[in-house]
């Protein structure tokens, strides 16, 4: 396998972009990143597009061929990866590993959801396609109802309160005030969090990731590559990995662990030759806060129910033992569903390049993304490190 590098970023502000087709918005980034690379279109080989609800919401598919066009280079390698929630980390896993194994040189990793423009009800019936139609969504749950589920057993099972948990919204927002690209750049106080509209129980309104339009791409590239065209050698990608768990809930052995987490970050560990101690900057999949407690658990950096310790204790702020969610999360920065997991790897990267701005981590070195999709059916762990 060869070195991967990450050598251009882009990303729109996430909102209600109601000037701004879809098309719009993915060619705007990837335009941006392409920039940013200081290379041209022509240089591009591949383009991978995460994407999970266009065909739904948009009745538009066939978005590789879509953003070639658009972007004035039709006849390259592209296409529409979708793998729910996480479709942006998988994208850039296949991304990754078109340049790894020498396929492509100089390839393109983006994603793109367009949402405000659909009604409610649409957007939950496309949210819930992440399970199983069947057995699932046939019966009338929600995704947001899937995910109290889990909320509810983990406090039972850990004796946690709920407050405990919830300031991990309070947590993002805090940091998406600092975040020009975020949706929702304001604080919230966990008074506003526990008395807003009741979701599903025991999911608040405050505690759930909102609907949004938006889009972010990486440029990635080999050495030889950056050797060619003499770019400069700012980031790694030292490795990116994907893994599955049962699509459903109700096939799961704990609702309070994502095992396809487990898996694909023990394998990352291994690859990368690190552990959770290097890691120096995290971005997780809070597309609701008891999810951002489970993560910070299964990733290593807390023994299981004692997640929310590390919120409570400062350990998650710029400063702290493991600084996490630092662009506002899903939650406040935004979680455009196929989007998602490109945002995370352009923040992880600005980290490790210093220019995170106001969110930025003191001298970082290494990075760890995390993507989702579904309630964990999912998980891609995407790890970038500073070359010095």
């Amino acid at each position: 396998m060869r070195r991967v590098f990450v050598v251009g970023t882009g990303l729109t502000r996430i909102g209600e972009h109601w000037d701004k087709s879809l098309r719009d918005l993915i060619t705007e980034a990837i335009l941006m990143a392409i920039d940013d690379a200081s290379i041209s279109t022509k240089d591009i080989e591949a383009i991978y597009v995460g994407n999970m609800s266009s065909g739904y919401l948009q009745g538009q598919e066939h978005l590789g061929s879509l953003v070639a066009t658009w972007l004035g280079v039709p006849g390259v390698a592209a296409c529409k990866v979708e793998a729910a929630c996480g479709s942006g980390g998988a994208a850039f896993h296949q991304a990754y590993l078109a340049v790894a194994s020498g396929l492509y040189d100089c390839v393109v990793a983006s994603g793109v959801e367009k949402m405000t423009d659909a009604i409610t009800s649409d957007v939950t019936s496309a949210l819930i396609m992440a399970d199983d139609q069947e057995y699932v969504a046939y019966m009338g749950a929600t995704f947001v109802g899937l995910n109290a589920l889990v909320y509810r057993y983990y406090m039972e099972k850990y004796n946690v309160r709920q407050e405990k948990i919830a300031a991990f919204s309070v947590h993002c927002h805090k940091y998406a005030k600092l975040n020009p690209y975020a949706q929702f750049r304001r604080e919230v106080t966990l008074e506003e969090v526990l008395n807003s509209p009741m979701v599903a129980d025991p999911i608040h309104l405050l505690e759930a990731a909102p609907i949004g339009d938006g889009a972010a791409a990486v440029i990635l590239c080999s050495e030889n590559f950056i050797n060619r065209l003499k770019l400069k050698r700012e980031v790694e990608v030292i490795a990116s990995t994907l893994a599955t768990d049962s699509i459903s809930l109700y096939d799961r052995e704990d609702l309070t662990t994502l095992k396809a987490t487990r898996v694909a970050v023990e394998k990352a560990y291994k690859i990368a030759k690190v552990s959770p101690r290097d890691v120096d900057v995290l971005e997780v999949h809070d597309a609701f806060s008891i999810l951002g407690v489970i993560h910070l658990e299964d990733l290593g950096f807390a023994r299981k129910g004692e997640g929310w310790k590390l919120i409570e204790d400062g350990e998650v702020e710029v400063d702290g033992k493991i600084p996490t969610n630092l662009f506002g999360g899903l939650k406040a920065r935004g979680h455009p569903i196929g989007a998602t997991g490109i945002y995370q790897v352009v923040e992880i990267t600005r980290q490790l390049q210093g220019r995170a701005g106001k969110c930025q981590v003191s001298d970082p070195e290494l990075g760890l993304a995390q993507s989702v999709g579904g309630v964990g059916g999912t998980v891609v762990i995407n790890l970038l490190k500073r070359v010095r």
